[in-house]
């Protein structure tokens, strides 16, 4: 680590430098991942065990090849949030299920006939702005996370938030040799120890845990009306899920979608969720969070990702050790998330850049221009109790377009056409 080089895929790392890797990975994608069992009003152990195991299984499914850490997905909170309240949480895990069990179908789907049709329904002047409004619509969770939308600002939350940031900003700029990648980690320290400094963590909770606790494990119950609100989040998964996938893909410098393929990737994180639904954790989702580090860190190494996923393992099964990762303030998540989110929204931008679309042509810059204003517009579309909006209706409007106009294309019916 004589300089800030790139740590790619398959490459071996050394265990004084995987560890704090691993821990970077894990504070980066903790605050998110924990938020969603607590809307469930479900221990976060079991969600910590699930996120660890689902992530193994993601590497060892995708050959090693697809760098992803697997995090509680927020797509199912408006809808569990009805079967939870109606029904009780075992039959929202029928439906996490049955959800995961139909993605694992259209993954089979896709290997059958291949990926080749997003090149078509998502070419790089639409797949540009979907994947900057991954990042770009969690711009507000990160201000709100970190209290910077709230009516009165606290002054400490601001200190905090403003170490945190200021350390991940500069330190990923003139931070050297080995501490050049873990900048993530050393913010959330800082940040942490300004929180300590201004008295706003509680460690309470910390001397109640227990040394040694199991995940409460759960079974589902299944019921078709539950399973009918739920199902319709297969579409935003899946479009999140191809989104991610290609980010990640221009982050590494590697065709994700090809090798291991989009087939492979789409049935680990299904088969994530299903597994997930069947002991009583959440669904898991590839993490945009983690996706952000490796963008910053440039250490894309999947035996990194499966260190933190073996850390997440132990902490749900270690009380005390959970508890202190639960006592890491909002705002602390809320300035590491406000630089990784605008990692994301960078890489849609690369994406444009890299792929020199011609906005010459009309179809690209009708393209770009109404998926971004659909993505960032506020419309919401209600299909039962699933609501399709930001990222998700953009990708859907943006794929809907891009299909047209092929159509129309291969007709010779456009004016823009090539000499």
């Amino acid at each position: 680590m004589e300089s800030k080089r790139i740590i790619q895929v398959e490459e071996k790392v050394p265990f004084k430098l995987l560890l704090p890797l691993s821990i970077q990975h894990l504070f980066a994608m903790f605050g998110a991942s924990v938020l969603v069992p607590a809307i469930f009003g479900i221990n976060p152990a079991i969600v910590l065990f699930m996120n660890g195991v689902g992530t193994l299984l993601f590497i060892f499914i995708t050959k090693g090849k697809a760098p992803a850490y697997l995090g509680s997905s927020f797509a199912f909170i408006a809808p569990a949030t009805i079967v939870i309240k109606e029904m009780g949480y075992p039959y929202a895990l029928g439906g996490f299920v049955v959800v995961g069990f139909i993605g694992c179908i259209l993954a089979g789907i896709i290997y059958k006939f291949g990926s080749n049709w997003i090149d078509v329904v998502l070419p790089p002047a639409a797949m540009g702005p979907v994947v900057a409004l991954i990042g770009l619509e969690l711009a507000g969770s990160a201000a709100e996370t970190a209290g910077l939308l709230d009516d009165t600002l606290d002054a400490k939350n601001l200190i905090v938030f403003g170490v945190t940031l200021g350390v991940a900003v500069f330190g990923s700029v003139v931070f050297k040799k080995f501490l050049a990648v873990i900048p993530i980690l050393i913010a959330v320290l800082s940040g942490y120890a300004a929180a300590v400094i201004c008295g706003i963590v509680d460690f309470s909770q910390v001397e109640a845990a227990p040394f040694f606790a199991l995940p409460n494990f759960q079974t589902p119950k299944f019921s078709l009306e539950a399973i009918l609100i739920i199902l319709p989040v297969i579409l935003v998964i899946t479009s999140e899920h191809i989104g991610h996938q290609v980010v990640t893909s221009k982050i590494i410098g590697r065709d994700l979608l090809k090798d291991p393929g989009l087939h492979r990737s789409l049935f680990g994180d299904n088969f994530s969720t299903m597994l997930s639904g069947f002991i009583g954790s959440v669904p898991t989702t590839t993490y945009g969070e983690n996706i952000g580090v490796m963008a910053v860190t440039k250490v894309y190494s999947v035996r990194v990702i499966a260190g933190a996923a073996i850390i997440s393992i132990i902490c749900s099964f270690i009380g005390k050790m959970a508890a202190v990762i639960q006592t890491i303030p909002n705002p602390i998540i809320g300035g590491i998330s406000f630089l990784l989110y605008g990692m994301i929204g960078a890489s849609g931008i690369r994406i444009l850049v890299d792929a020199q679309v011609d906005y010459g042509k009309s179809r690209n810059l009708i393209l770009t221009s109404v998926t971004f204003v659909t993505g960032l517009s506020g419309i919401v579309i209600k299909i039962g109790n699933v609501q399709l909006k930001g990222m998700v209706l953009a990708c859907i409007v943006g794929m809907a377009l891009s299909l047209i106009f092929y159509i129309l294309e291969k007709c010779h019916l456009t004016n823009d056409a090539e000499e």
